[in-house]
């Protein structure tokens, strides 16, 4: 067992999203301008190296005893260096970054947008091949690392000083993975790769004419490998032993694989700094968008597809819609003093019985509907109490929750199975409760919530021998609680009814 001992290197997250007993180290933020959002890149792999050393040392066993190591990093947080020195040209720029917004909506609004949307929807009519279905409607987001890089190119002079040959590009896994190796390894995953919204998920090779569209070479991409493979070694001189590398995968996937869902329909929900629903599309790659109705008036980008994880011949799709504003609206409820501790949320929401009317509406990151969406709280009285505020806070969680399953269930054309939830936010039983309610259906919660752990030591044991299929993981797994819906979701209609035409006046700010 000790031979067989897995480790994930570090996910980088917000506390609010932390669950209870997590061995990391916070990377803290950089905000160098207003809707900036940076990470030391120093400062992560320090950390990095310092928390697997931790445990170890934790699990009482010796680095000659590691059989394999599996990593499980935050997506489409990217950097850029000097292929020759290895020197970072910029801190890391996180995806929650605003700093491409005025590009993203120029794009968006851009005739050129529109003519590709039409010629790819005609293709899709023609042909049938959802392989022109997500050109089709094409967005841009600041989420997505596409125009980010754009801006790099466009505004940090050393990267556009150093030629296309002697610039190399890597999302947090493959820095590290660099930087693991000390710069013999130069490659991401599937699953990292096909996030950065750089990379066709169709042809599985990154977007030539996306690349030609917004003039970033195409020499600066890492090569792509399966999501559970021998990546190569660590170099001795950082643990003082060669540690293989045998997974590297994204966080978010790599939730839905600890989650063990497997099979087409499975659904995993991830609250944690932000929201994430995904669908196992087994092997169809399937995409949708959302069109007019409330649904505009969420900070949702519609459906997308993403690779789930290769491994070998197998290729798993996912379709995932996403929701910022999770654990960070209740960092910041923390920050300015609404409570003390996390665990006191779910206690303050449940000894009053409704929010007396007040609506928060999480506006913290750009929607692509409307960048200029504020967060705010309305309908506050005289009488409003912490109490209240914090139940508005998490009644907005499990709104948005009920919003995107409903787009869920309208638009992907595959039954939905078991509903499995982790994240850090997890843990709140108002949340998960009510979103139970509002969605009419049961909601597994296990005994761990950090699942993109869990999930990258599956990988990594696969990969490594540890364990020799998928049948063997699921007998791992451990449920600590099950969520029933207890009311009818029609007696919250009045309250979310409100709650939507708060949202609606937040817009245009």
């Amino acid at each position: 067992r000790a031979a067989g001992e897995l480790l994930r290197g570090i996910h980088v997250s917000s506390p609010a999203a932390e669950p209870k007993g997590s061995l990391r180290s916070l990377v803290e933020s950089l905000y160098p301008h207003p809707g900036w959002v940076e990470l030391d890149p120093e400062v992560l792999w320090s950390q990095f190296v310092g928390v697997i050393k931790e445990a170890v040392q934790a699990a009482g066993l010796h680095m000659r005893q590691i059989a394999g190591l599996g990593i499980s990093t935050q997506r489409a947080t990217f950097i850029t260096w000097h292929k020759r020195t290895g020197k970072p040209f910029h801190n890391f720029i996180s995806w929650q970054d605003l700093r491409s917004a005025e590009l993203v909506n120029s794009w968006n609004k851009s005739l050129l947008l529109k003519v590709i949307h039409v010629i790819f929807t005609v293709l899709h009519f023609l042909t049938g091949n959802d392989q022109y279905l997500a050109p089709s409607f094409l967005t841009f987001s600041t989420q997505q690392t596409s125009m980010k890089l754009s801006w790099v190119f466009k505004n940090i002079h050393e990267v556009k000083a150093a030629k296309k040959n002697n610039c190399c590009f890597g999302t947090v896994d493959t820095w590290l993975l660099y930087r693991l190796t000390k710069g013999s390894v130069y490659a991401t995953d599937y699953s990292n790769a096909s996030a950065t919204g750089v990379f066709e998920p169709f042809t599985k090779c990154w977007n030539p004419t996306l690349c030609n569209l917004l003039s970033i070479p195409m020499s600066i991409y890492p090569s792509v490998k399966d999501t559970s493979f021998n990546f190569g070694s660590a170099d001795s001189e950082i643990f003082g032993a060669p540690i293989p590398i045998m997974a590297v995968v994204a966080d978010q996937q790599s939730a839905m694989f600890g989650e063990c869902c497997f099979h087409p329909g499975d659904v995993k929900l991830t609250m944690g700094t932000g929201g994430f629903w995904n669908v196992n599309t087994g092997g169809h790659l399937f995409a949708s968008r959302t069109k007019g109705g409330t649904n505009r008036f969420i900070l949702i980008i519609g459906l997308y597809p993403l690779i789930g994880w290769k491994i070998g011949e197998e290729v798993v799709y996912l379709t995932e819609g996403c929701m910022s504003d999770i654990g960070t609206a209740i960092k910041w409820a923390q920050d300015i003093n609404l409570f003390t501790n996390v665990d006191e949320t779910a206690k303050m929401a449940r000894s009053i019985v409704d929010s007396q009317g007040v609506c928060f509406v999480p506006g913290f990151q750009v929607s692509v509907n409307d960048p200029y969406l504020c967060a705010s709280f309305m309908g506050l009285k005289p009488s409003t109490t912490r109490n209240h505020l914090v139940r508005a806070i998490l009644e907005s969680i499990a709104f948005r929750n009920k919003q995107l399953y409903d787009i869920i269930v309208k638009k992907v054309r595959i039954p939905l199975q078991t509903i499995r939830a982790d994240g850090g936010v997890s843990n709140n039983s108002f949340v998960m409760q009510m979103t139970s309610d509002l969605i009419n259906k049961k909601i597994e919660k296990p005994a761990n919530a950090d699942m993109s752990s869990l999930g990258a030591a599956f990988l990594a044991g696969l990969a490594s021998g540890f364990w020799t299929d998928k049948e063997q993981l699921k007998k791992l797994r451990r449920i600590e609680a099950v969520f029933e819906p207890r009311k009818d979701s029609e007696e919250y209609r009045p309250a979310m009814d409100t709650w939507l035409q708060a949202t609606k006046r937040s817009l245009h700010w």
